[in-house]
């Protein structure tokens, strides 16, 4: 297998013939008539892993693979295209669908079978009975095969016809919706498993700023704090792990995601603004120095995401889920000696037998073992064990480095080391929001640094075409829908943070290309690949906002903000056609798409414009900006008057600008609303006026 994923790499040495997604692949299935055995996840999915080791290693299940398939495996991190097709079919048919996912196809690609995780023995017999079914009801097969693709084909690509207007109503019927799934005991929402769905919070905290709703907030705050205390954070080396199994956020899946750092870090950034508490702004820190220290890569990209399975022991070649993060009281009390041991655990929930319920613990390989979360706070150990509270939290403080340490020791889990553009470009965007809100310059260099490794590795300049990931000294295949729109969003971002003007201009020249590869001239919106790749059956067309925000809603609200930017009137038409494509879904199901109803909540709102005449380096302009930067204003556009050739690009889009002039030479601040703006103020003070609209 010639692939650089380390996914697919992962794979290479099974005894089953594997093929990448391509038409050697699927020329084979078609001259000796076999179906496609078509088998799709990622490097750092447990389960996938365990299949790999106990079905695809298998030579028995090999061996019917390979005389009566043709076996397909896909890195869904790679192709999401692929992925989101044939997750689409699995979820109608079975109900639900997740990685590794398995499906069988015809020669020409459509299913007719599909499901998720099979042990040796049930992929066997399953394999076996769709071989001999291929064999005897061919044509029975091919016939539903067909109709399951056409009907497959209306799910992805089309969406309900539009019903009436969106106004606020919609917006407010999405709260009533999301808050019906709160969860009040524990936070987040729905049951297990509980998923952190940074973009459900980020439209909470837009509805609190519009509406004043304090439940909101508070529903937010309290998750945020539940998901910080919990083990689903790393209590030792900052990050979020992927999501809970349980209801609770004590047992986690022990991936880290790189998209979920960079979501998570957003929202703690905006909890900062709202509050000024300082948890916040710790919480944000801890995400991202874990992700400068454990993701970033030569050059400045951000790896994929690091593996929820590593080897138990040093030199041992069995791999468990979780076995770097996990800990039994006696390791503990090896590191710590018992006293200290005792304080850390009571503070961090370490129990003698092991802290993770039976029955979350489905293939035995946490018994005995810890999640260290934060059980009792620093206060409820210092009267427990008669200290002050500040020899509690030195003693607390001095055990989590001393245990970072001793599991430095540890076989690391794996990392996903390929750079992906679109998650990338999310990074791009939590490093330039926090090194505003935080005043953080190295957040703001890691930005820009992660802006020029995409330009100078996963952007074709002569084509102006994005590429998907790098890995291996290159770039994979073409990019994605959110790969531009992600992109987009981390460049507008890291221009309001940085004011270099060549950021603003090529997320403009990616928007234009966007416009070209993706857009759905008939129904409004965008598809997610290139209508130039013959091998699927259909491009998906979708808004759905899971554990990432749909690149549908992402790029409804980067046209919003460019329109803003530029005054391109065709960029507002376009916003609201691709709301408009959705708005079935906004209006019947607005939980499902959150990220779209805060697009619509920006479209509503009466956007400010803030202008700054003055030098980005010098004092009086950095604290008329800390004012804006202090403050949770999500709609709005900032925009520096250089004096220079800065302010004459943004000129050029945006006229007004050209007059905007630094009073008595010092920095000035123009706060505007459609483009009116209010008399201009050096002063700070003023200013934080008239942002809060106060006389």
């Amino acid at each position: 297998m010639r692939a650089k994923s380390p996914y697919l790499l992962l794979h290479a040495h099974n005894p089953v013939d594997w093929y990448p997604w391509g038409n050697e692949a699927f020329e084979k299935a078609r001259k000796e008539n076999k179906p496609i055995f078509l088998s799709i996840g990622y490097f750092t999915c447990h389960w996938c892993h365990v299949m790999e080791k106990e079905s695809y290693s298998d030579p028995s299940v090999a061996a019917i693979l390979n005389e009566y398939f043709v076996s397909i495996k896909v890195d869904r991190e790679e192709r999401p295209d692929i992925d989101r097709l044939y997750i689409a079919y699995v979820e109608t048919t079975t109900g639900n669908a997740g990685w590794p996912l398995n499906v069988l196809l015809t020669p020409d690609r459509k299913p007719f079978f599909g499901g998720t995780y099979f042990p040796a023995d049930q992929l066997k017999s399953l394999l076996q009975k769709a071989a001999d079914a291929w064999s005897e009801q061919h044509d029975s097969i091919t016939e539903t095969a067909g109709r399951a693709a056409q009907q497959l084909i209306d799910i992805v690509s089309k969406q309900p016809p539009a019903t009436g207007d969106l106004q606020t109503a919609v917006l407010d019927q999405a709260y009533r919706q999301i808050a019906l799934t709160y969860d009040v005991a524990n936070g987040g929402f729905g049951g297990a498993p509980k998923f952190p769905r940074p973009v459900t919070l980020c439209f909470l905290l837009r509805y609190y700023a519009r509406s004043g709703q304090r439940d909101a907030l508070d529903m937010t705050l309290n998750t945020l704090h539940a998901m910080e205390r919990g083990g689903i954070r790393d209590q030792l080396g900052g990050g979020f792990h992927r999501y809970s199994t349980g209801a609770t956020w004590l047992v986690p899946h022990f991936e880290k995601m790189l998209y979920d750092q960079a979501q998570l870090a957003i929202v703690y950034t905006e909890a900062y603004q709202i509050t000024h508490d300082r948890f916040y702004a710790e919480a944000t820190r801890n995400i991202l120095d874990f992700s400068l220290r454990e993701m970033q890569q030569t050059h400045g990209g951000f790896a994929s995401a690091e593996d929820a399975d590593s080897p138990i022991a040093p030199g041992s070649p069995e791999n468990a889920e979780g076995a770097f993060y996990l800990w039994t009281n006696k390791e503990i009390e090896n590191v710590l000696g018992k006293r200290e041991a005792a304080v850390f655990a009571y503070a961090y929930g370490v129990e003698a037998d092991g802290n993770v319920p039976a029955q979350q613990d489905v293939r035995g390989e946490l018994n005995g073992k810890n999640v260290l979360y934060e059980a009792h706070s620093t206060e409820e150990a210092a009267n427990k064990f008669g200290l002050t509270v500040e020899q509690t939290a030195e003693k607390l403080t001095a055990a989590r480095r001393s245990l970072l340490e001793a599991r430095a020791r540890h076989p690391r889990p794996p990392l996903d080391d390929k750079i992906v553009t679109a998650w990338n470009g999310m990074m791009i965007s939590a490093m330039a929001w926090a090194s505003q809100a935080l005043e953080e310059p190295r957040y703001l260099e890691a930005a820009q640094a992660a802006a020029r490794f995409v330009e100078t590795r996963l952007y074709d300049s002569k084509s102006g075409k994005l590429w998907r990931s790098y890995r291996a000294g290159g770039p994979s295949v073409d990019g994605f829908l959110d790969d531009y729109t992600d992109l987009i969003s981390g460049l507008l971002d890291l221009y309001q943070a940085g004011f270099q003007v060549h950021w603003l201009t090529w997320a403009v020249s990616l928007q234009e290309k966007q416009d070209k590869l993706f857009g759905d001239a008939n129904e409004g919106g965008y598809f997610e690949a290139v209508s130039s790749d013959t091998s699927l059956l259909s491009r998906t067309r979708q808004a759905y906002d899971g554990a990432e925000p749909s690149p549908n809603s992402t790029a409804a609200m980067n046209l919003l903000r460019l329109a803003q930017f530029t005054d391109r009137a065709e960029w507002r038409d376009k916003a609201y056609k691709t709301l408009s494509a959705f708005s079935a879904r906004l209006q019947f199901d607005p939980e499902a798409v959150p990220g779209l109803a805060s697009a619509l909540d920006f479209r509503l709102a009466q956007t400010k414009q803030i202008l700054i005449a003055g030098d980005p380096t010098a004092k009086d302009t950095r604290a008329l900006l800390r004012q804006v930067n202090m403050r949770f204003l999500p709609n709005k556009i900032l925009l520096l008057a250089d004096g220079a050739a800065g302010q004459r690009q943004l000129a050029r889009w945006l006229p007004f600008v050209a007059g905007a002039h630094r009073m008595k030479g010092g920095a000035t601040a123009y706060v505007c609303e459609d483009y009116v703006c209010k008399l201009p103020t050096a002063d700070p003070q003023v200013m934080a006026r008239l942002l809060e609209n106060r006389k």
